[in-house]
């Protein structure tokens, strides 16, 4: 995917949502916009970022590692948890479970294979409301 698709209706919380992959950044998205909120979604850590400054109503990202540009979903992670320190972070890969040294404090890692579900749930139990 290699524009961001923002979806929007009325006062659901806002996920950013990076992958590059365009089906699984598909399926995602309706599973988290059926689980009640709405998504920002991009392909690359370096757009994230720029939706990121311009979007204060974001207040959640679900990452995968592997993404499209320079910056992988760990970097993007430590960047914005630099940036929003608050804000929800929920890694997704399939790779086994991280350094912690890579994970930013408070950062949550789901290892695919997993479902839309398992994601849903797991970003449910990260949000303060």
């Amino acid at each position: 995917m290699s524009s961001e698709q923002t979806i929007s209706q009325d006062d659901r919380p806002v996920i950013l949502l990076v992958e590059d992959e365009a089906l699984t950044i598909m399926d995602l998205g309706d599973v988290l916009e059926d689980g009640g909120y709405d998504t920002v979604q991009c392909a690359s850590a370096e757009r994230a970022l720029s939706i990121l400054q311009a979007r204060p109503d974001i207040c959640g990202l679900v990452t995968d590692v592997e993404l499209s540009g320079k910056t992988n979903g760990f970097e993007l992670a430590n960047a914005v948890a630099e940036a929003r320190p608050k804000l929800p972070i929920l890694i997704v890969s399939g790779r086994a479970a991280p350094d912690p040294e890579r994970m930013p404090p408070g950062a949550q890692f789901i290892a695919r294979p997993c479902s839309g579900d398992e994601i849903l749930d797991r970003l449910k139990s990260l949000m303060p409301c």
